[in-house]
């Protein structure tokens, strides 16, 4: 069988699927599936708590958005610094320190007394996002053939989407009834799992060439790195723009209550977890194709949403849709990155989980001004429709034919 190496000056991290057993390979990929649930939970619980929070810590509903958008701008941060330093490194080495800056953030958002050591505790935290991402979606297409890339990245991600199932409402649950800061305890108890996983099943993969921090920040000027950023950001943008008010929106206008709000995760969940596995498959097939699609109907199905979002029955459903839809794209998107940053795939591929939260915190801060100035609650989901949009006319201006 064929080296996983991807081609052309791709991926420097080789190593041989016939050269671990099938079991090894599936317990590789599902160690960083468990940190990547982990990782989801820390990022998305804080979306049914926000209430509870912002309520403990003495702010506003909007300034406890800060909780969000600084946890997304921090992962900007730590993808292009500390991924730097550590894509260098052995790779299973890196994966182990980046979860333990994961359980030392989470220990401190749970112990803080205030809410600017909230917000610090949820930017160390976020430092290791972006690297965990980077070097585990190298690791992972590195253990399959070439026509698997896309997969193996779903089965990675799918820990991120199983985290929305499952994961975000019963953190939301446990916070409701036992208080937010026992949920965080638990995601840090989450990581340390992840941890022994990783040291257990993580094949030690050689760490890859050095190279000069300027030749791997080059990378990130080429073109079609910075479109497939582009897209990433608009469309990560606009859906979770969009999605992280979705507590006080079906609490105020849908007409849910609180106890509510758990089981529309879990619907929201599910289309995340679906449409993970869907785009994996769909991107393997035709990665442009895939791409466009998905760029056409999200915009529409955040518009939907956001005009009967006063019923109850339609913003369940819709909350199904626009979570399948919006990550659906996520494999497509990562895989193109890492194609065309050629021989540093790495730093890209780091840089492209940046763009989704950046994309996150754009979105989230527009929403949380729209709700601020006055415009209601429904309002960041026509702000995340918009940023999708602006996604849809890129999709099709791009060319994606050197990927397919």
């Amino acid at each position: 069988m064929p080296s996983s190496t991807l081609p052309e000056n791709d991926c420097p991290v080789t190593v041989s699927p016939s050269s671990t057993s099938s079991r090894g390979l599936s317990g590789g990929l599902y160690a960083l599936a468990l940190g990547g649930f982990g990782i989801g939970l820390t990022e998305f619980v804080i979306s049914g708590l926000l209430s509870s929070v912002a309520a403990d810590l003495r702010v506003t509903v909007p300034a406890a958005g800060a909780l969000i958008w600084g946890y997304a701008l921090a992962v900007v941060v730590g993808a292009f610094t500390v991924t730097a330093f550590l894509a260098r490194r052995q790779p299973r080495t890196a994966l182990l320190v980046l979860l333990a800056l994961f359980v030392l953030g989470n220990a401190l958002t749970a112990l803080s007394p205030n809410f600017v050591v909230a917000v610090a505790g949820r930017m160390i935290t976020a430092l290791c996002h972006g690297g965990f991402f980077g070097i585990g979606a190298v690791v992972a297409v590195d253990l399959v053939p070439a026509h698997r890339r896309a997969s193996a990245l779903a089965v990675m991600f799918g820990g991120l989407t199983l985290s929305n199932v499952l994961g975000v409402p019963f953190g939301t649950f446990i916070g409701q009834q036992l208080g937010w800061r026992v949920a965080f305890w638990i995601i840090a108890a989450i990581g340390v799992l992840a941890m022994a996983g990783v040291r257990t099943l993580v094949p030690a993969l050689p760490a890859p060439p050095a190279q000069q921090t300027k030749a791997q920040y080059a990378v990130l000027r080429r073109p079609q790195v910075i479109v497939s950023m582009g897209l990433t950001m608009l469309l990560f943008g606009g859906l979770f723009g969009a999605f992280i008010y979705v507590e006080p929106l079906v609490t105020n206008v849908t007409g849910y209550p609180a106890s509510a709000v758990p089981w529309l995760l879990i619907a929201f969940g599910v289309g995340l977890f679906v449409g993970n596995v869907v785009g994996g498959r769909a991107a393997d097939k035709d990665l442009a194709a895939s791409l466009r699609v998905l760029a056409v109907l999200l915009p529409v199905a955040l518009f939907g949403y956001g005009c009967v979002a006063s019923w109850k029955a339609p913003v369940a459903v819709l909350l199904v849709v626009i979570g399948l839809v919006g990550f659906a794209t996520t494999p497509a998107l990562q895989v193109r990155v890492m194609r065309f940053a050629g021989d540093a795939p790495t730093l890209a591929s780091a840089a492209n989980i940046a763009a989704f939260n950046l994309g996150n915190a754009i979105g989230s801060a527009l929403g949380g001004l729209a709700i601020t100035i006055g415009l209601g609650w429904r309002s960041p989901i026509f702000v995340g429709a918009g940023m999708a949009l602006i996604g849809t006319v890129l999709a099709f201006t791009t060319n994606h034919g050197e990927v397919q």
